[in-house]
């Protein structure tokens, strides 16, 4: 066998622990390095357990899940950290709060204890997070080659003649609350055009992930609701659990809420979101794949490039996870590949761009 990740369990229930040192002992892959039953315990075992993730309670007495985080961070600032929260909106403030700060995902304590469907639900999630973070994840890929110069929108010269941008839709997942506060923030107030996310999360987590981008951020960040009006300059959030669409009626663009089978095992899907982007922008879209396991957004990338939409994606080195945007990549549909630190920026000036008129006496390039 080769490898094992090892994991450290930090949780100031001991029934918790065990729970979850038993949910992990399942996993041949993988190792319990330590359990703490405090923050401060949990700081003074880094060293000596050498951990590959950190599992770490949200809610503990003393020195709490945000405060330990914090400290791991300043440690060990590329260490995977997952948050184990409850399911309630006071767990899911918080837990979006350590996302933005730096923990790289999070998973749902179980609602029916040791019971064995919410427990096995559990179980599933929690090892792929743990083999995808700990870089056991086939999924992840790791060394894809640049798009080519001839890549049709990907030099600045073809960028320029490709139609306006009308709306920005995202696809994100694992690291994707940090990676979305590296972005809309940077989005001006006066954007021309709306912006709309799937991130996978359940509610109430993406009506907290809402309200925290939008205290950092000069648009306003709302879940989507049925009905709601398509408009510049507003960004709207796939409410958990459930996909959102965009329709065209008459002369508006509104979200459709519904909750169909998940697609990939994701509902929200950026599958059906691109694809129904598509279908009403056709080439005015631009589709973003950022940071997430799986390759949930590679179908809808499809529909966009069919549609003569633009498609980026983030890079690699800045991905926690690489699996969306890689499987991108990999089929050969993206335009662009950025940073995290630029995606902002390069959304910003290629909607931009999109509006500025060649003056008819410049001659093509190249004349």
């Amino acid at each position: 066998m080769g490898h094992r990740i090892r994991v450290l369990i930090v949780d100031d229930s001991v029934v918790a622990c065990k729970v979850l040192s038993d949910v992990l002992g399942t996993d041949p892959g993988i190792e319990i390095a330590a359990t703490a039953h405090s923050g401060a315990s949990a700081l003074s075992r880094l060293s000596d357990c050498a951990p590959d993730v950190v599992m770490l309670d949200v809610d503990m007495p003393g020195m709490d899940g945000l405060q330990t985080l914090a400290e791991i961070r300043r440690q060990r600032p590329h260490l995977p950290v997952i948050m184990c929260s409850g399911l309630t909106e006071q767990g899911s403030a918080v837990t979006v709060k350590a996302l933005l700060g730096g923990a790289s995902d999070y998973v749902t304590k179980p609602k029916g204890g040791r019971a064995a469907a919410p427990l096995e639900s559990f179980r599933r999630e929690l090892l792929e997070k743990i083999h995808a973070l700990g870089n056991g994840s086939p999924s992840i890929v790791r060394t894809v080659p640049e798009p080519a110069a001839a890549d049709p929108g990907w030099t600045p010269v073809a960028a320029a003649a490709r139609p306006r941008i009308d709306v920005v839709a995202i696809g994100i997942s694992t690291g994707g609350p940090k990676a979305l506060a590296e972005v809309i923030p940077r989005l001006p107030a006066d954007f021309p055009v709306p912006v709309l996310i799937v991130q996978h999360m359940p509610a109430p987590f993406t009506k907290s992930l809402a309200d925290s981008l939008t205290r950092r951020s000069s648009l306003e960040v709302e879940e989507g609701f049925a009905g709601a009006e398509v408009v510049p300059g507003k960004v709207w959030i796939a409410p958990g659990g459930f996909h959102m669409r965009v329709v065209r009626r008459g002369a508006r663009v509104e979200l459709v809420i519904d909750e169909e089978p998940p697609v990939l095992s994701c509902r929200p899907s950026a599958n059906l979101l691109f694809e129904s982007v598509a279908a009403v922008y056709g080439a005015s879209a631009l589709g973003v794949i950022m940071t997430g396991m799986g390759q949930d957004g590679t179908e809808g990338a499809g529909y966009i490039r069919k549609a003569g939409g633009s498609i980026f994606v983030q890079d690699e080195a800045s991905s926690v996870v690489w699996g969306m945007p890689g499987s991108v990549v990999k089929a050969g549909l993206h335009h662009r590949m950025v940073p995290i630190g630029r995606m902002g920026e390069v959304i910003h000036g290629a909607v931009l761009q999109g509006r500025m008129r060649k003056p008819p006496s410049e001659p093509p390039h190249g004349a």
